[in-house]
């Protein structure tokens, strides 16, 4: 098969620098992933973190998100899209550079808790990026395109995160703990800069855009009390309708995919005993599979849809722990990677239009807002219950039951998403 990455010559020409940004946003945002995002955690893990402190890294993201998504999908509601989302990717992403100086600063604990407290903090421009940035890439790129984008943002998101990863881990393996992390750390912040360079440069097209805000008119009707008021603007409308079903599915999966994540650094150091090259290596496997999946993303969509891809891509995953609870080598880690990228790009390839294609054009922020309710729910949920649960029946057991639970969430989308 032919395959040109980043072939726009049948696009048309309004829409090819939106898609040429969107490709490079996540290019550099797979640096970022592949250096900063993938390693924080082994990092905490090797300087002592508890199962506790290491769920804590996600969980206190996800306490900030579930307070302000509502708030965030009003912000992003009344403001130029791609403006708030770039401002937004700014604020957050400036905390990927205070990672860099922790060692020169704090002992063991001190870093622990000094990833946790800044990624609590970074957590606050999040909310409205995460939320907003779905919006943005619905107005940027027509529906007939979005699973065509979506297929080729995954491929390229493959590509940098494999081979950052790699180098990742070469450069952890050749130089002594802790400069080798702060080499990466930097390498990170420098992705996070430019793909967020590239976030300015997407401009909202698409026809069923939101539309800038009616002047107002006289309103004859009584004011809600402040009680009223603040229930309407949680839009509990969006719970009567079929996204409801959407948003109970996309919650028991992320539910059960983060009781898994904290459980996953322990493993791999703590009973594998992988070293950190070993560790990139299978993240560059893991993402290679994500890469072969991507190419031909398009074309399963294409004949059996969004929601059926979502759904058996998340019935899939729960291959992804329960294999790990029986791997005892690199080689099974290395295995398990590779199958377990292949069905993750079915998943997140396919989600966020599934969600798309549910959501009324002009109501987009509110419902987005509740996903991410959900999803830091979920986080939460996940990332505290997940750790007590394995100091409770092992980490083999819960990672056994955990991916049970992700049977059952892609059961569900199956049947009633």
């Amino acid at each position: 098969m032919r395959f040109n990455l980043f072939k726009q010559s049948d696009i048309p020409e309004r829409y090819r620098a939106n898609f040429l940004h969107l490709y490079f946003d996540i290019a550099w945002f797979g640096i970022l992933s592949g250096t900063s995002v993938n390693f924080v955690n082994i990092y905490a893990t090797r300087l002592g973190a508890s199962a506790l402190q290491v769920g804590a890294l996600t969980a206190v993201s996800a306490v900030v998100n579930l307070f302000l998504a509502i708030p965030a999908g009003h912000w992003i509601g009344k403001r130029h899209t791609g403006r708030a989302v770039f401002w937004s990717s700014v604020l957050f992403r400036i905390g990927y550079v205070l990672w860099i100086p922790l060692p020169w600063l704090f002992n063991e604990q001190g870093q622990i808790w000094a990833l946790i407290i800044t990624t609590f903090l970074m957590a606050i421009p999040l909310t409205p990026l995460g939320v907003g940035f779905n919006a943005l890439f619905a107005e940027a790129v027509p529906d007939r395109y979005r699973a065509r984008v979506a297929g080729t943002r995954n491929i390229t998101f493959a590509v940098t995160y494999m081979l950052s990863s790699l180098g990742a881990g070469y450069i952890l393996e050749t130089i002594k703990f802790p400069e080798g992390y702060q080499i990466i750390f930097v390498i990170g912040a420098i992705g996070a800069a430019l793909s967020s360079f590239d976030l300015y440069h997407i401009k909202p097209i698409q026809e069923d855009a939101l539309a800038p805000p009616s002047p107002p008119i006289a309103d004859s009707s009584p004011k809600l009390s402040p009680v009223r008021a603040m229930f309407a603007s949680l839009r509990l409308d969006v719970w009567k309708t079929s996204f409801k079903n959407v948003l109970w599915g996309l919650f028991l999966f992320h539910f059960a995919q983060y009781l898994c994540s904290p459980l996953y650094p322990l493993f791999n150091v703590r009973v594998l005993n992988l070293n950190d090259a070993e560790l990139g290596n299978g993240t560059a496997l893991y993402y290679f599979s994500v890469l072969l999946a991507s190419v031909y993303l398009s074309r399963i969509v294409q004949k059996i849809g969004n929601k059926n891809v979502t759904a058996w891509g998340a019935l899939g995953m729960a291959s992804y722990p329960l294999m790990m609870a029986f791997a005892q080598n690199v080689w099974h880690y290395y295995m398990l990677s590779f199958v377990g990228g292949f069905l993750f790009a079915l998943f997140n390839g396919a989600y966020a239009n599934y969600m798309l294609e549910k959501i009324p054009p002009h109501d987009r922020p509110s419902h987005l807002a509740w996903y991410t309710i959900m999803l830091n729910f979920a986080i939460l949920t996940g990332s505290l219950i997940g750790p007590a649960v394995a100091d409770v029946i092992g980490l083999i057991s819960a990672l056994i039951v955990f991916g049970f639970a992700r049977i059952v969430a892609g059961w569900f989308m199956l049947k009633h998403g």
